[in-house]
């Protein structure tokens, strides 16, 4: 992961031998607090990218390990992860521009947009997707025995016509909802008569100078730099990069890079992307039901909320991610790994407190 400069240390060294000196040796520097933090992620393994940006600068621009175990190539700033979750921030951002457009509002009902959902769904606005408020299945636990291939965005609506209840009604609880999200990409795609992965290219990507991210479509486009899953299987990693949802964009299907990332952080801080308004809805919280999850007070728009702080995590086969961001400080973590364990959530938050000394 890092370049050591060996000439003046080698230079030292030689002077020591030339002048026969005895004084004591110089205490041996200090070891990099992130470097040790990121230790089990450096060498031959399945390794991690982090970043830490304060007022918009890089202050810790870092790969470690690999990024493909089988061909041995390292994890760079320019590695392309799988976001997982954190692709959801996205998939909010697109609504809601369309929302400042006019092409669509987040108290329409779903069904104006995907008629063919069951009259269950008659209560869910375009406001409970974006909040996990809508009680909607989850299409993870309902897909249908036997599938040959992956389920996309547009299998999530099949199922979900399938499906005649909710786990609550709409507004009512929070319950974390992946459905809730692949339907978004489709209300994206009514609104606007275009295929959601090229809608978030165009309306967030291109505008920002994210030219290697991507909503990756096996086929149809590539991912750049890419960094593989993989997962512990008996004391050796084992490439598993993807898995039967590994192509519904709108829950966990982009693909992302920290120089690319670090685009969209400084893209949230002012109006080039999202206006004023925009962002409070974001970033507030959207929520006013209890959620029953670590860390988190409430849930914006994309978002987790956990007092001044936002944050996501993002889950997938071989992949384990997060990021952090302090507003009122202007300072973002993020921390993005190509292995199915741990969390890097704890060691993004240990990052957090060094950097905050």
């Amino acid at each position: 992961m890092r370049t050591f400069l060996l000439v003046p240390l080698l230079a030292a060294l030689a002077a020591c031998a030339d002048t026969g000196s005895t004084e004591p040796a110089a205490p041996a520097p200090e070891a990099d607090p992130i470097d040790a933090i990121m230790a089990d992620y450096d060498g031959n393994v399945p390794g991690a990218a982090v970043l830490v940006l304060r007022d918009g600068e890089p202050v810790v621009r870092r790969g470690y390990g690999l990024a493909d175990v089988e061909n041995g190539i390292p994890v760079t700033a320019q590695s392309n992860f799988r976001l997982a979750s954190i692709s959801k921030a996205f998939t909010a951002a697109t609504v809601l521009l369309l929302a400042e457009d006019g092409l669509l509002a987040v108290e329409d009902p779903v069904r104006k947009w995907l008629p063919s959902l069951p009259e269950v769904a008659d209560g869910i606005t375009i406001h409970h997707l974006l909040s996990h408020t809508s009680g909607l299945i989850d299409y993870e636990d309902v897909m249908p025995e036997g599938l040959d291939r992956q389920v996309r965005d547009a299998d999530v609506l099949t199922i979900l016509e399938g499906q005649d209840r909710l786990y609550f009604e709409p507004g009512t609880e929070y319950r974390y909802s992946n459905s809730a999200y692949a339907l978004l990409t489709l209300i994206a795609e009514a609104a606007t008569g275009e295929r959601y992965a090229d809608v978030l290219r165009a309306r967030i990507f291109e505008p920002l100078g994210m030219d290697n991210s991507v909503a990756f479509e096996d086929g149809i486009s590539t991912v750049a730099n890419r960094a593989y899953g993989h997962s512990l299987v008996d004391g050796a990693w084992e490439r598993t990069d993807q898995s039967p949802t590994s192509a519904v964009l709108g829950d966990g299907g982009i693909y992302s890079s920290l120089d690319d990332m670090a685009r969209w952080d400084a893209a949230l801080y002012d109006n080039r992307l999202l206006s004023d308004d925009t962002r409070a809805l974001a970033f507030g919280n959207q929520t006013q039901v209890d959620v029953d999850e670590d860390n988190v007070d409430a849930y914006g728009y994309g978002w987790r909320l956990d007092g001044g702080r936002l944050w996501h995590s993002g889950e997938t086969m071989g992949f384990r991610n997060v990021i952090i961001r302090d507003p009122e400080h202007r300072t973002t973590v993020l921390v993005l790994t190509n292995r199915n364990h741990p969390r890097p959530y704890p060691l993004a938050r240990r990052i957090l407190d060094e950097i905050s000394r």
